[in-house]
């Protein structure tokens, strides 16, 4: 590895968030996980899980939508509802849901600074109810369109972008947040990626 690309990885490490997750619900297409991935990389999420209980199991995402990005992060893959929010709860203090209900606030009332996970459901059902009754609220995208969605990977881009601005207005990407053994473990990975 040149100390170039060595630098490169030691900086995106640095801005990594530990408290700002993704969970996608029985989202079918690959290449819209892809798209969220690389999103979510761009932004300095370290990990998503991916939560898929009506579908099988994903095996690959799509790359050229990712531009491998799942190589850098961390996927958690379940097939158990309970499960899933249990880890979620493990790491993260509120777990929002995107769903359009009379008690959704907006996006932009949400504080990005604390431990946050946003719940995206899939193509066509969104987010279940199950997952909508344990969350602690709803959230949505003001519109003023006709059509009152987006597409899954597009509303994401929207809310983590709106996490970063957040995040970066209150310094939390001045300095590294990940613990020092994460860190090793990350930079040793990611180390070894370089030579696969």
């Amino acid at each position: 590895m040149t100390p170039e690309r060595k630098k490169k990885i030691e900086f995106v490490l640095q801005h990594r968030q530990p408290d700002l997750t993704v969970v996608l619900e029985n989202v079918f297409d690959p290449h819209n996980i892809s798209a969220v991935m690389r999103t979510c990389d761009a932004v300095g999420i370290r990990e998503i899980y991916v939560l898929n209980t009506r579908i099988p199991r994903h095996k690959k995402w799509g790359a050229r939508s990712s531009s491998s990005a799942a190589k850098w992060m961390t996927v958690h893959q379940f097939d158990n509802t309970e499960l899933c929010l249990k880890a979620l709860r493990e790491k993260y203090q509120f777990l929002f849901t995107t769903h359009l209900s009379g008690d959704a606030r907006s996006l932009y009332e949400i504080d990005f600074t604390q431990s946050v996970a946003l719940i995206f459901g899939n193509e066509h059902a969104g987010v279940s109810e199950e997952i909508r009754t344990l969350s602690d609220g709803n959230f949505i995208i003001p519109q003023v369109g006709m059509i009152q969605s987006l597409n899954i990977s597009v509303a994401c881009a929207v809310s983590i972008y709106e996490a970063y601005r957040q995040k970066n207005n209150a310094g939390q990407y001045a300095d590294s947040r990940l613990i020092q053994s994460e860190y090793d473990s990350l930079l040793d990975k990611w180390s070894r990626n370089e030579s696969d």
